[in-house]
C-alpha cells in the first residue's frame, strides 16, 4: 500500500528555487528489525512508481533478493514524477492551482535529498543494501558519493556515473516531440500527451536496441506497407499516454540530463574514488542506452567494485527481463558479503 511523508519545510533545489513543501509517495514491504540493519533501498527508473513488487516483477518474494520476510523493502517514488510525489500536477500553494509547466527543473541530487528525508523518517541510519537500475543506479551512484558509507553494499544494474551525449540527445529528441503537440503548455493534465507517446516510441529504441526487435517483432514481409513493429510502437506510446503526463516526462528527462556525479566533486574518477561501499555493477550485454563499457568504469573506479555482466538479447530492458539471472547474482554476492 502507498504511504506518504508530508514536509511543510521549504524544500531548496539545486537550480535555486524552492518547493514550499513536499509530499514523497513511498512503499515499504516487511518490517525494519530491532537492530535497524536489514533496510533494502530501491530507487526506480524513469517512468516506474515506488511499488517495485508491481514494476520489476519476482524481485519482491520469498527467497528473492528482496524477500519481505528477510528484509525491510522500501522504494520511494521521486519528485517530478506522476505517482504521489510532488510533481508537476501537485497543487502550487502559492496559487491554489496544479503547477503544470511551471514546476521547477530538478535534478538527480534532488531526488537524493527527498531520499534522505524520509530514511530519516523511517528511522533508517544505515542500508543492508542500496538497488539502483538506470535512472535509478543514477540516484543510487549520487547517494553513494553524498554519503559514502551509508549503504553495506550497493547494487548498480545498467547505469552510469554521467549522462553521455548520446543518451541527452535522445531526451532532447523525446522533449521535441512533446513540444510539437499544439496543446502541451496548457494548463491541462491531457497536456501533451500525444507528443509524449511518440517520445515513449523513440525511447523504446534505445530500452530495447536490434536484438530484441528483430526478436520479438519479426513478420513475414508479405504486406508493402504494413509491419507488426508499427502496431507495437503505438502501442507502447498509447500505454504511457494512459497513465502518465507529460509535464512531468518533460522534467524528469531533464533530471536525467544533470547526472553527473563528478560535478563539484573534482570531477568523476575522484567522486567514484571515495566510494567506499562495496559496489556490485551489473551490465546488460546488449544495452545501447548503457553500455556494458559504462558499468564496468564504475566497478573499476570505486575503492570496492566489482563487475558482472548478463548476456540477453534485450537490451536496456534486461534487467526487468533477466529477473532470475540477475537474482541468483545478487543474492550470490550478499551472501559473499
Amino acid at each position: 500500500m502507498q504511504q506518504n511523508f508530508i514536509s511543510s519545510q521549504p524544500f531548496a533545489l539545486e537550480c535555486g528555487e524552492t518547493l514550499p513543501g513536499l509530499q514523497i509517495a513511498y512503499h515499504t514491504y516487511g518490517t525494519l528489525n530491532e537492530a535497524g540493519d536489514n533496510a533494502v533501498w530501491v530507487c526506480h527508473a524513469l517512468t516506474a512508481s515506488s511499488d517495485v513488487a508491481d514494476w520489476w516483477p519476482h524481485t519482491v518474494e520469498a527467497g528473492r533478493f528482496l524477500d519481505p520476510a528477510r528484509y525491510f523493502v522500501v522504494c520511494a517514488n521521486f519528485i517530478g514524477s506522476h505517482y504521489g510525489t510532488t510533481g508537476p500536477l501537485s497543487v502550487n500553494p502559492g496559487t491554489g492551482r496544479p503547477w503544470y509547466g511551471d514546476f521547477p527543473c530538478f535534478t538527480i541530487r534532488d531526488m537524493v535529498h527527498a531520499h534522505q528525508l524520509l530514511a530519516r523518517h523511517l528511522g533508517i541510519s544505515r542500508l543492508r543494501m542500496l538497488v539502483g537500475s538506470s535512472i535509478g543506479g543514477f540516484q543510487a551512484v549520487e547517494w553513494l558519493a553524498m554519503e559514502p558509507r551509508f549503504a553495506r553494499q550497493a547494487v548498480l544494474i545498467a547505469t552510469s556515473a554521467c549522462v553521455s551525449p548520446w543518451i541527452s540527445a535522445l531526451n532532447e529528441s523525446q522533449r521535441m516531440a512533446i513540444e510539437a503537440d499544439a496543446t502541451y503548455g496548457q494548463p491541462s493534465a491531457e497536456a501533451g500527451l500525444a507528443g509524449m507517446g511518440v517520445a515513449r516510441s523513440v525511447a523504446l529504441l534505445s530500452y530495447r536496441g536490434p536484438k530484441a526487435y528483430d526478436l520479438t517483432q519479426a513478420d513475414d514481409g508479405e504486406e508493402l506497407f504494413r509491419r507488426r513493429v508499427n502496431s507495437y510502437q503505438r502501442h507502447q506510446g498509447d500505454k504511457l499516454m494512459r497513465r502518465f503526463n507529460a509535464y512531468s516526462y518533460f522534467r524528469i528527462t531533464q533530471a536525467l540530463d544533470s547526472h553527473n556525479v563528478g560535478r563539484g566533486r573534482g570531477g568523476i574518477e575522484a567522486a567514484l574514488g571515495r566510494i567506499a561501499t562495496p559496489c556490485l555493477c551489473v551490465a546488460i550485454s546488449s544495452d545501447i542506452l548503457f553500455p556494458p563499457a559504462d558499468v564496468r568504469y564504475i566497478a573499476d573506479s570505486v575503492q570496492r567494485g566489482k563487475y558482472v555482466e548478463i548476456n540477453s538479447d534485450f537490451g536496456h530492458d534486461g534487467f526487468l527481463v533477466e529477473t532470475d539471472k540477475l537474482n541468483d547474482i545478487i543474492l550470490a554476492e550478499m551472501e559473499r558479503c
